[in-house]
């Protein structure tokens, strides 16, 4: 229970937990208690989805929603801090670390508030159509509100680094737009969640390719609907 309790001091006291990271108060604690209780959030939410088609990828969404979320960090955190090292920042990794975990706890805590929502339209519509849009609305509303998180912790975090403030808010800008498009691919990279019409683990994977020509290519074929 006590991760939780490291999620309802974040949800409750979220200036507060700003400043124990600025100020670096049991920045390992609080890493592990986010990262096992959103691990858990992003695996209910991912189970939803996956219930769309049959139990065995319930069970394998449980696993990729987690990982992809995870793994887009992991792939985009480097570059955030080394970059801000380099251009003034005192933090320390365990800071940007810590300052990461919480927006992605945010956005799985998010999600579970959606979790209802989406499994009454599941248990209640049939149309697949719908349900694929529902959801990726509702991930792309977390997921916005989640950066909004990431850039207003890391001002907090720079206010009492002067040097090199505004370049690093700048490279801010445009990690989060990186990170954004990371996780899209990612997401493309790991599908299905829910879509019935593909393999179960991504086996035929069409082809190493970017989500964005995929896409536009279904939409110019009117097939994104179909």
């Amino acid at each position: 229970m006590k991760y939780f309790a490291v999620v309802m001091y974040l949800l409750r006291e979220r200036q507060l937990f700003l400043e124990d990271i600025r100020e670096g108060v049991k920045l390992k604690s609080k890493i592990f208690g986010l990262l096992i209780a959103s691990t858990l959030f992003f695996a209910i939410y991912g189970a939803i989805l996956g219930a769309s088609s049959t139990w065995m990828q319930c069970l394998v969404s449980a696993v990729k929603l987690p990982a992809l979320y995870l793994l887009t960090l992991i792939i985009c955190f480097p570059t955030l801090y080394f970059f801000n090292v380099m251009f003034g920042s005192k933090r320390t990794f365990e800071q940007y670390l810590t300052l990461l975990m919480t927006a992605m706890s945010m956005i799985s805590v998010l999600l579970l508030g959606f979790a209802p929502v989406s499994l009454f339209f599941l248990i209640s519509s049939s149309n697949y159509t719908f349900f694929l849009l529902l959801n990726v609305a509702i991930m792309a509303v977390t997921g916005f509100l989640g950066v909004s998180f990431i850039y207003q912790g890391m001002h907090f975090l720079s206010e009492q680094d002067a040097e090199g403030k505004e370049i690093r808010l700048n490279i801010l800008r445009f990690w989060l737009g990186l990170y954004a498009f990371v996780g899209s691919q990612l997401g493309w990279t790991l599908r299905p969640f829910l879509d019935r019409r593909e393999c179960l683990l991504n086996c035929s994977a069409t082809e190493k390719a970017i989500f964005i020509s995929v896409y536009g290519n279904q939409l110019g074929r009117s097939e994104v609907f179909s």
